[in-house]
């Protein structure tokens, strides 16, 4: 939407949603922060001040400012703290995103029969400090194989750019335009039924909305129309894009359909699914500005090795940001009855049953975000948790063609879905696709028609997808990480004295014995389960040389040294 109202266009937005509440946190490369630069710049050249947002002190909305500025403090701050004008106000400015202040990567894999720890920290890379247009080229591959620079919580990114669209779609209904830059409808759908996308008869689609009201019914959310409300009429648009995140209810009704992608792990049985599965939790840890991965050993019962993968993300000057992904073993079962916790023939949908499940998941995450974070479980045990752990799996997907109807195309996960380790497809939805809706403007400002121009927006949405679905491959076998660039790649691979082309086993999506696994289901960052505790607002431990199974217990005399959390 932004990119169309730059390029002098109207955009209307349509969300189930009345504001932005993903609680996941945010990787960001620097590229985002050159297009916001070119938006505010493209808006002012267009508009002039008075066309352009302002916030709550009066002061213009520059998004580029806002997302970071080099003389702004970060900390723990929401972007309707920066935007209402109130901290400015009060001398204490401060900007959306913090800085990535640490690069680490640990190799806990075993080497020649025994455990074996290399360590490799990476210097923090430098934030520009000016948007600049001209870095705005580039393929995503590279794009998502570089660095990150910036780090924030998902919704305050995303309320940031919302915030600035509602305040088009304000300013100019105050000034009495009939037809607004920006008309935003959220708490809105696609009507249901065949009356929602009407084909005309050269294919292209008519768009009808309905205002809703969302519930929470027997545990899910349920949605219905909106008591006194009629169906409002979008005519017709030009081009419109579906973007409703992974498994799109929207995409489908109009016959898109994804396939999976297979990766070859080189373990003799050929491509198979390219699926993980992961627990997710965030803990009050001060993290800081720091991005932390692991690789580490797995065995099953029969010896054979696995590799699984870990992360730790924060937030700058935040102690309640501390994001642990944690890659379960695909041998590992989580089964209550196996355990003994349980007897034999329990009932699944039992209370007993989930809840002996549900303590050996916990278990598992605390023990393997120990050893990222360096603080031994016990310690975690009595540190809070406000998200998860929840079980989910990454399987990467993707669709053969992003035009699905002569005026409409699928973008952002809805289209194609990779691993989501360094934030990956937000990178790919707002860096990638969003570029590819200025080059469509850009194409019929140069007097392309509009079917010439369509399929070059489809077909960059796919090529930017491949290039995440490849870089992301990585990730599911091979034992160098994304985003940290060829040469941190190398200086890993001697640290380790491992080959990075190096192949993990793996074992095949359908032997997978777990208790509802599902992918990640976004309606829960609305539906928290908090497990009460302290905060760790002391800085991490330093990375101990050892590997965990080589330390005599976790709690050993340098752990216990440790301050306590409190």
């Amino acid at each position: 939407m932004l990119w169309t109202i730059a390029s002098g266009k109207r955009a209307v937005g349509i969300d189930v949603r009345n504001c932005p509440s993903l609680g996941v946190h945010w990787n960001i490369r620097q590229e985002f922060y050159h297009h916001l630069g070119t938006i505010d710049r493209l808006m002012l050249e267009r508009y002039g001040e008075d066309g352009v947002p302002r916030r709550g002190d009066g002061r213009l909305m520059r998004l580029a400012e806002c997302l970071y500025h080099p003389d702004w403090p970060a900390g723990p701050v929401a972007a309707d703290d920066v935007l209402t004008g109130f901290l400015g106000a009060a001398g204490m400015e401060t900007r959306v995103t913090g800085t990535v202040l640490h690069t680490e990567f640990i190799d806990d894999r075993w080497k020649s029969g025994g455990p074996h720890r290399a360590i490799t920290v990476s210097d923090p890379p430098t934030p520009d400090t000016e948007p600049d247009s001209a870095k705005l080229g580039g393929g995503m591959a590279d794009i998502l194989d570089g660095p990150s620079t910036l780090q924030a919580r998902a919704a305050d990114v995303l309320i940031l750019l919302r915030r600035y669209l509602e305040e088009i779609e304000a300013m100019d209904l105050a000034r009495g335009l009939e037809q607004p830059r920006a008309r935003l409808f959220s708490h809105h759908r696609v009507l249901p039924g065949p009356d929602g996308f009407t084909t005309l008869p050269d294919g292209r689609r008519h768009i009808r909305i309905e205002a809703i009201r969302e519930l929470d019914y027997a545990g899910r959310f349920r949605r219905v129309r909106a008591p006194g409300t009629d169906v409002i009429d979008l005519g017709v648009p030009e081009v419109f894009m579906i973007a409703e995140g992974f498994d799109s209810e929207d995409a489908k009704r109009l016959g898109f359909q994804q396939h999976d992608v297979h990766v070859d792990h080189q373990d003799g049985r050929g491509p198979v699914v390219a699926q993980a599965d992961y627990l997710a939790g965030l803990m009050d840890v001060l993290v800081d500005g720091r991005l932390r991965r692991r690789i580490a050993s797995a065995f099953d019962a029969q010896g054979t090795e696995y590799w699984v993968r870990q992360i730790a993300v924060g937030h700058e000057g935040d102690p309640a940001v501390g994001w642990v992904l944690v890659q379960v073993p695909d041998f590992k079962s989580f089964d209550p009855v196996a355990a003994g916790l349980v007897p034999e023939g329990t009932d699944q949908d039992s209370p007993e049953y989930y809840a002996g499940f549900q303590h050996l998941m916990r278990d598992f995450f605390l023990e393997q975000a120990g050893h990222i974070l360096e603080i031994p479980k016990e310690e975690l045990l009595g540190v809070q948790m406000n998200y998860g752990p929840k079980l989910f799996s990454v399987i990467e997907q993707i669709g053969d063609d992003a035009l699905i109807v002569p005026n409409g195309v699928v973008a952002g996960d809805s289209f194609g879905n990779g691993h989501f380790m360094t934030s990956g497809g937000a990178m790919t939805g707002m860096v990638g696709h969003g570029r590819r809706v200025r080059d469509y403007w850009r194409s019929r400002a140069a007097g392309r028609g509009v079917p010439e121009a369509l399929r070059e927006l489809a077909d960059g949405i796919k090529a930017d997808t491949e290039d995440w679905l490849q870089v992301s491959a990585r990730e599911f076998s091979e034992a160098a990480p994304i985003n940290f660039g060829a040469e941190r790649i190398q200086r890993i691979a001697r640290a380790s004295g491992t080959d990075p082309s190096a192949r993990a086993a793996a074992v095949d999506a359908g032997r997978r014995h777990r208790h509802t696994l599902v992918t990640l289901d976004y309606s829960d960052w609305r539906r928290p389960v908090m497990y009460p505790g302290r905060r760790y607002a002391y800085p991490l431990p330093p990375l101990d040389p050892r590997h965990p199974d080589e330390r005599t217990h976790p709690a050993d005399d340098r752990a216990a040294a440790l301050p306590r959390a409190s």
